[in-house]
This record gives C-alpha cells, structure tokens and sequence, in this order.
C-alpha cells in the first residue's frame, strides 16, 4: 500500500508542481514577459486568462484518457499522461517571451497551456482509482487520499523552487532567465515518476473485470445514460473547494504583492507553510471521513471556508507577516477538509467499469467550473471592487453548491462499491 500511495501521489505532485508554477510566474512575472503592453493588473487578467486555458482543456483529458482507462487500464493511462505534462512543461521552459518572438510568445504559452490542462484531466481519477481499487473499503478515504496530498506536495515543491530561485537571483536576472529554473527542474520529477509507476500492478477491479470480459465498450455513453444523477453530484461536490484552493494558493500571491505591495518572498513563503499545512491535513482527516462519513467532513469544511473567507483579507490588511501566514494556514485546513474525503467520495459515485471515465468527467467539468477561472475572476472584482468585498461572496456561492451536491448525495463510506 504505501508504493501505491507513492505511485499515486506522484503524478499528482509532478503535475501541480508544474501547474502551480505556472500560477506563480502568472502572479508574479508573467504579465511583464508575455502581456507587457498592459497594466500589470489588466496583464494579470490576461495571465490568468491563459491559465485558465489549462482548465478549459481539462475535460478534453478527461474523455479521452477517461474512456483508455475504463478500457485498457490504470496504469498505462498514468504513464501517458505524466509524459504528457513532462514534455509541455519542460516546453514552456524554454519558451521565448513577448521581446523575443512578439504575438507568437502568448500563442505557443496558450498551447502548452491546453497539453498540460489535457494530461492533467486525463491524471486525477486514475491516480485515485490506483490506490482505491487495491485497498480495503473501510480505508478508501485514506488510501484516495494520497492523490489528493499531490496538489499541496506540488504546491509545496513549487513555492520552494521559486522562493529558493527569487532568494539566489536578483530582480533583472529572475526576469531575464532565472523564472526557466522551476520549469526545467521539473524533468527529475518525470523521470521518478516513470520508475515509481511501471513499478505496481494493474487494480484487481480491473483484472476482474477483463478477465470477465465485461470492459464496456463506449463508457461516455455510458455514464451519460444511466448515471447522469451521480455524475451531476460527483462534479458539484468540486466546485466550492476548487474555488477555495484558487483563492489561498493562487491568489494569495496576486494580493499580497500588487494590492498590499508587499515582498514576493512573504508571499510565497505564507503559501509555502499553508502548503505543508494543507499535505498534513488531507490524509488526516480523509481518515476521519473514514470514520464519520465523507459528507460529514466535508461539509464542515465547507462551512468554515464560508467563515474563512469573510475575514481572510481583513487579516491580510493588516500586513503583519505572522498574521497572513497563519490566515493562509488555517484556510488551508478548512480547504483540506474538503479535499481529503474528496477522491473516494467522487469514485464512490461510479460503479468500476465507467469508474475512470465518470470520476474523469465530473473532475474535469467542476474544474473549469470551479478553479479553472476563479483566479481570473478573482483578479476581475479586485479591479472593479477594491474593497474586496465582493470576493467572499462569490467564494460563498461556489460553496452553496457544494453543500448542495452533499445534500443530495448518498454516503458510502466504508461500503462495497459494487
């Protein structure tokens, strides 16, 4: 259990590694290197635009690799999606900007940011069912949980690798080459990845059900004709954390260093600890939804986020350090309230032979719904709002349907799932 663990995590880490990168550098740098023909707040509207691209593109990932899942496996399906975002990554790399090659730069950054959104749709359910599918139902919480620590593992190795470079490099230099670092490290990540998986074996629940020939066939049609409700729940059930995560770990850095003017460092830093914050919390209290029941925990979650972010940028406001740390940390918590009981309760939904496919989809449309724009929308109401106080609201309305879809969702924690 614990190599599948690791097998599970590690796609997920490499892949939000990647991702998160890209957030920062779309906080910090970006709108100066591909957008520099507008105000940095307009230009970070644009960045955010272009990642919000990775999450329109996710559920293209999602049929695609959703469907090769349910019908030639796991674990083949999780090689061709870590290579996927190893290669556009390591791209983007060494992508030449706006000064360089013009209209050209944001284009070719659009693209890459389609492949990584395609390779990631295509990652998170066969990552969750990897460890499900081989553990015991009593555990399913915990072991989906491991998938789930790989957005604040990767968040957490890519606030290091940044705040590391943004320490070693002054400002023209991290401009100038320095911001590449990140990106190009990542190839380490890959080549790991590729070991740890050709390591595990193919899920019993998929043995068991070629050996009885009955792999399906056409699993989209599938899940869309007879599980339509599960699906609508699965993706709702996303939507309100996805939001939240966007807030604390994304724009978090936009806030603190354009509105208030403090330093990238402190910036980073309070996203650092909140990501380790967040690495120890899923698996904890996946564990507990174990024992109390995924609507349970996480409705709680969703509860205090509500709270949360009502106060979240009072406290920011008052520029002390220690205090935006802390804010950033105990968000994190309520957040992985939610996101730890969040890979069983999604896979719980679908029964194994449309469980890939389904899980895909309903990850892939909250998604776009959920944290593929919230940034941007973010980033929108602080310039037609200074005040920020129309961001709580909006968090608030993501999170009622979250609560929502739990309400009418039916608890299977520690059930046979089929």
């Amino acid at each position: 259990m614990r190599r599948l663990a690791l097998a599970s995590m590690v796609g997920t880490s490499l892949e939000w590694y990647e991702f998160v990168i890209y957030n920062s550098m779309a906080a910090l740098i970006f709108n100066k290197l591909f957008f520099p023909s507008f105000d940095p707040i307009v230009g970070t509207i644009l960045a955010f635009s272009t990642y919000a691209v990775g999450y329109v593109s996710r559920p293209i990932g999602g049929i695609i690799f959703g469907r090769l899942g349910d019908k030639v496996g796991r674990r083949a399906v999780l090689v061709y999606t870590l290579a996927l975002m190893g290669i556009a990554t390591l791209t983007m790399g060494l992508l030449p900007t706006y000064g360089s090659i013009g209209i050209a730069a944001p284009l070719l950054l659009v693209g890459l940011r389609t492949v990584q959104g395609i390779a990631l749709g295509g990652e998170w359910a066969g990552a969750i069912l990897l460890s499900v599918e081989h553990g015991k139902p009593q555990n399913r919480g915990l072991n989906a949980s491991w998938t789930q620590v790989g957005p604040s593992a990767g968040t957490l190795l890519a606030a290091g690798a940044i705040a590391i470079t943004t320490t070693l490099l002054n400002e023209a230099d991290f401009l100038s080459w320095g911001w590449r670092l990140p990106f190009l490290a990542s190839t380490v990540l890959v080549f790991f990845g590729f070991w740890i998986r050709w390591s595990v074996e193919e899920t019993p629940h998929f043995h068991q059900l070629q050996a009885g020939h009955a792999t399906t066939k056409a699993p989209i049609a599938e899940v869309l004709r007879n599980h339509w409700r599960n699906l609508l729940v699965a993706g709702s059930v996303r939507i309100g954390s996805d939001v939240v995560y966007g807030l604390l770990a994304v724009f978090t850095l936009t806030y603190v260093t354009q509105k208030l003017g403090l330093s990238r460092t402190l910036a980073l830093t309070a996203v650092l600890i909140g990501a380790g914050v967040h690495a120890v919390s899923v698996p904890l209290l996946a564990a507990l939804s174990d024992r109390i029941g995924r609507r349970t925990v996480y409705g709680l979650g969703a509860l205090a986020s509500i709270l949360g972010s009502f106060v979240l940028f009072g406290l920011f406001d008052t520029k002390s350090p220690g205090i935006i740390i802390a804010a950033v940390s105990v968000g994190m918590v309520f957040q992985a309230a939610m996101f730890g009981p969040q890979g069983a309760f999604v896979t719980e939904q679908f029964p194994t032979r449309v469980r890939y496919t389904g899980s895909s989809l309903a990850y892939t449309f909250a998604g776009v719904l959920g944290g593929g724009f919230a940034p941007l929308i973010f980033a929108t109401l602080l310039r037609e709002y200074p005040d920020t106080y129309a961001i709580p609201f909006y968090v608030t309305g993501a999170l009622v349907i979250t609560l929502i879809a739990l309400l009418a969702a039916t608890e299977k924690a520690g059930r046979e799932i089929d």
